[in-house]
């Protein structure tokens, strides 16, 4: 047998071992599940309208079955996005894209037997019966809770179906993306759906379920597709999981303390079924992390040395601990909290998820906090990279202009005031409090990043890959140099997605739909902010990109731009009909002025916050024109001096021979 053959039956030997393990903790995965919730009367039988045991004990079964699908999907995706090697042709890792989308088929078919499951336990009668396929329809149209399991199983099932068809390594970061996003209708149910701060729990939950989705399942795909890497693919593959991990352990704990404590209820709360899960899942995590110390400590230069052994008998060990959480997880999420954290009668706390504050005045507008979990973490994890980014700098030396980071801080400062502070809790009670977040959102915070280089700085300071895979470094490139940002920088096409974006939102459904949904809240607050940081970084951006047109073009895009927004806040000021009258006449409010004033109110504050912003960006473009030019008379000076000045010289004699006399 000649040492290829050999070479090829080890790591198909190899990969059928790692597939036995991945079955195994399964297995006890759902093992782990049911008896927790057995221990904890999640699954007994009701005595009015019982599922049966198949739904009882199915629903937990076969929810840990899907976790453990979506997670080895999102974790694939993932290495094959960011930390697989590339075949020589720049191909995507094939095998993690046919895993995936295994997976993902595994993930669809799930949450297709949890609809059924569901809707079994909703009705409260076995699945089957003439009007069950009725009802599991209008369950999956019309239910909050079916139409979440519905749209990850469609979800599911396009990601799978893709992801048997990719190449390019695109396609896997893209799929890794939408597996990511898959994630969220989970997230939207269960136990947070309840609490007392919805959006807080909601967005904890999610960042819980992609980080364990991110650890359990890449260390789970890095053990089945292990053997079919070379070494040299291997060592760094292995480099790359482990700081995910990193970032993925932190993520777990830190979205599992916020997640579980108000729903204990203080310390009590450990002695009920609800916190022995706690307890349970706690004491994984705290496993999982001492192995994470060690594999950093010990696996990893013995990973360098070619051993390779002592990472797969080390994730075996992970994975089954992990398997025993997510088996707790899924027991835990049949089973009531002690302190559920119902929502108070508070109309207005019903519909926007806190309580109405109380009637506006400066001090509360400066002081007023309505934390939002999402942008508190999204403000610090940017604030910590750019000072990172600037440390690794200065420590080789590099200067880092110092007005720059400040300009950049002020801005993250201002986002965390916009999405956390006064503008969060009055933009969802008054149309005015709404203008407010909206323009400082669009018109102030975007001028201020954008002017701090944030791009530049990270491709100053990442490491560039040579293995041919994308790390962050490439993947800004990759995206700086896509037809799609070409399109979307194109000075037009950023003008017209920023004013634009006024009418298509205020004026349809998607205002509601930002005012009553959490997620909708989220995306308007997202497409605002890169609206704006779009339209400043054609303007005024110091990030490379797209070539930009000429400065006296910039200055007409801006003030077309003004006058077109102009124009919308005239119409609001002088409009006779309320925008979302129905939202806003529902809140209980008893202060302040009626909803047409409001409106109207609003249009004012519209119009003039507008224009300290265009003033800044009209002097910003003043002074880099004029900078532009100083470099360019300085470029031209300095040519002048190394060629004699030919080129005035032949400028001249052109000129000499179009007049039709001898050069003197």
């Amino acid at each position: 047998m000649s040492t290829a053959t050999a070479r090829v039956n080890d790591n198909a030997r190899q990969t059928r071992t790692a597939g036995a393990v991945i079955a195994v903790v399964a297995v006890l995965a759902v093992c782990t599940g049911l008896a927790a919730a057995a221990l904890s009367g999640a699954i007994a039988p009701t005595v009015i309208a019982d599922p049966g045991a198949v739904v009882r004990w199915g629903l937990v079964a076969v929810r840990v079955i899907a976790d453990l699908a979506a997670a080895l999907t999102v974790g694939t995706l993932l290495l094959a996005a960011v930390a697989l090697p590339v075949d020589k042709d720049g191909l995507a890792h094939r095998p993690a894209l046919m895993l995936a989308a295994g997976t993902a088929t595994l993930w669809a078919v799930t949450h297709v037997v949890l609809l059924v499951f569901s809707l079994s336990e909703t009705v409260g009668t076995p699945p089957g019966g003439p009007e069950f396929g009725p009802q599991l329809v209008s369950f999956a149209r019309d239910i909050s809770f079916g139409q979440a399991l519905s749209t990850t199983a469609i979800a599911a099932a396009v990601i799978g179906l893709l992801a048997a068809g990719a190449t390019q390594i695109r396609s896997a970061g893209l799929l890794a993306i939408g597996a990511m996003a898959a994630l969220v209708p989970t997230a939207l149910n269960g136990h947070s759906n309840s609490s007392a701060n919805h959006e807080t729990a909601v967005t904890s939950l999610g960042v819980h379920l992609l980080g364990a989705s991110v650890w359990v399942g890449g260390l789970s795909a890095l053990l089945l597709l292990g053997p079919g890497l070379s070494g040299a693919g291997f060592r760094p593959t292995v480099k790359r999981y482990s700081t995910l991990a990193g970032w993925a352990f932190a993520a777990v704990a830190l979205s599992g303390v916020i997640n579980a404590w108000p729903r204990l209820g203080g310390w009590s709360g450990l002695n009920t079924d609800y916190g022995l899960l706690v307890i349970g899942k706690t004491a994984a995590l705290v496993l999982l992390g001492g192995a994470g110390y060690w594999h950093r400590a010990h696996t990893l230069p013995e990973v360098e040395s070619g051993r390779r052994h002592a990472f797969a008998q080390l994730a075996a060990v992970e994975l089954a601990v992990m398997g025993v959480a997510f088996g707790l997880a899924a027991a835990l999420s049949r089973t009531p909290p002690p302190a559920a954290g119902e929502r108070t009668a508070d109309l207005a706390e019903s519909i926007t998820g806190y309580p109405l504050p109380q009637a506006p005045t400066l001090s509360r507008w400066l002081t007023a906090w309505q934390p939002d979990l999402l942008w508190v973490l999204l403000v610090g994890l940017a604030a910590v990279g750019y000072l990172a980014g600037v440390r690794r700098l200065q420590v080789r030396g590099d200067r880092w202009p110092v007005l720059r980071t400040l300009v950049f801080l002020l801005g993250l400062a201002l986002l965390l005031y916009v999405t956390c502070g006064g503008p969060a809790a009055y933009g969802r009670v008054t149309f005015s409090g709404h203008m407010v977040m909206h323009m400082l959102l669009t018109m102030v915070v975007p001028p201020l990043l954008v002017l701090g280089g944030p791009i530049l700085l990270a491709l100053r300071v990442l490491p560039a890959r040579t293995d041919g895979s994308r790390g962050p470094r490439e993947w800004i490139l990759a995206v700086l140099g896509s037809r799609v940002l070409k399109v979307l920088a194109f000075p037009p096409v950023a003008g017209a997605v920023f004013a634009g974006s006024l009418i298509a939102f205020y004026y349809s459904d998607l205002f509601e739909l930002a005012l009553t949904t959490h997620v909708g809240h989220e995306l308007m607050l997202l497409h605002f902010l890169l609206a704006g940081y779009l339209f400043a970084w054609v303007l005024v951006g110091i990030d490379p990109g797209p070539k930009r047109i000429g400065y006296p073009l910039r200055l007409i895009l801006l003030f077309a731009t003004m006058a077109f927004h102009a124009f919308f806040f005239l119409a609001l000021m002088s409009g006779t009909s309320v925008l979302q009258a129905d939202y806003f006449g529902s809140l209980g409010r008893t202060w302040g002025r009626s909803l047409l004033a409001d409106q109207q109110f609003g249009g004012g504050i519209g119009w003039g916050i507008g224009e300290a912003p265009t003033l800044l960006l009209t002097l910003v473009l003043a002074v880099q024109w004029s900078r532009s030019e100083d470099r360019e008379a300085k470029r031209y000076d300095r040519a002048a001096d190394r060629d004699g000045d030919a080129e005035l010289e032949e400028y001249n004699a052109m000129l000499a021979k179009l007049a039709g006399r001898p050069r003197s």
